[in-house]
């Protein structure tokens, strides 16, 4: 798989959990909006490290 593919599956893997995460926060679940957030932050790691290559 190429780095455009994966850079590009990547951010929708980060819009779907942003989407997740806000709606987490509105229903009450801090322990589910923590999760989703990590799941975001882990991903625009990866994001980054492969858009240095």
């Amino acid at each position: 798989m190429n780095a455009r593919r994966l850079r590009s599956i990547y951010a929708l893997g980060i819009g779907l959990n942003v989407i997740a995460l806000v709606y987490a926060a509105m229903d009450g679940s801090p322990l589910f909006a923590v999760t989703f957030g990590l799941v975001v932050v882990y991903l625009g790691l990866r994001y980054w490290m492969i858009g240095r290559d």
